[in-house]
């Protein structure tokens, strides 16, 4: 991945150049990592990026202490962490989302872990899984964290692609055309109907059309609000 895309930088407070990238919201944010450099370079970053880092935690014990005595716009954490190193931080951020339920939550790891991770993705709002390699791309990170924080979710290419190379037998995708199925990955991976056109190089009407075609051939009907392509997600992360 590459680092902060040429002319993203602005200008601080005090004059001298920041590498905030675009605009953002401010977040109140919680970290977790056991790795320090790594915690320690997050914090740094999303500090140069306008973000309130409310606090660090290096163990799962440590983060539900802080983010009961906080409450964060948004959790970074990794999936495994001390003392066994395997999924108490996925515990954790389960558990965070049944007692805040509103609050986001970003997964990282260093290995794609589509099992352990499916419960959690499946309530569709307001999660985020992405590999650690991705944070090199600091515009994008930091775009994923509002998307995450506002309400949406976002999952890493490399889980996507994964899902779908694993679909089962039985695939309720299966009447899914390829460029659906790609519109559809792509959805998935928290990308508006706009991020879908550029990347496609086709017109947002286009995307638009292909975006009905899925949601009429999952048989999801028509309801007041876009719930629908959180539930066409849920089907693509299901039918991996």
């Amino acid at each position: 991945m590459s680092g902060m895309r040429p002319g993203s930088s602005t200008s601080g407070a005090d004059g001298r150049p920041s590498d905030k990238g675009p605009a953002m919201t401010p977040l109140r944010v919680v970290l977790a990592e056991d790795d320090v450099l790594l915690r320690e370079g997050l914090a740094s970053l999303l500090q140069r990026a306008g973000c309130a880092v409310l606090g660090q935690a290096a163990d799962a014990v440590q983060l539900l202490d802080l983010v009961r005595r906080v409450t964060p716009d948004l959790v970074v954490l990794d999936i495994r962490m001390p003392p066994g190193q395997a999924t108490e931080g996925l515990d954790a951020a389960c558990t965070i989302r049944r007692e805040f339920p509103d609050m986001g939550i970003l997964l990282l790891s260093a290995y794609v872990e589509v099992e352990s991770a499916l419960e959690l993705l499946d309530t569709g709002h307001s999660i985020g899984y992405l590999l650690k390699s991705r944070v090199s791309d600091v515009q994008d990170f930091l775009e994923a964290m509002q998307r995450i924080a506002g309400g949406g979710s976002v999952l890493d290419p490399a889980l996507v692609q994964e899902l779908v190379s694993a679909r089962r037998r039985e695939d309720p995708l299966a009447v899914l055309s390829t460029r659906e199925l790609e519109v559809l990955g792509l959805m998935a991976e928290g990308r508006s109907n706009a991020g879908i056109a550029r990347r496609l190089w086709v017109t947002e009407g286009t995307v638009e059309k292909h975006v009905r075609n899925i949601l009429a051939k999952l048989n999801l009907p028509e309801t007041e609000d876009d719930h629908r392509r959180v539930r066409a997600v849920i089907t693509f992360l299901e039918a991996r």
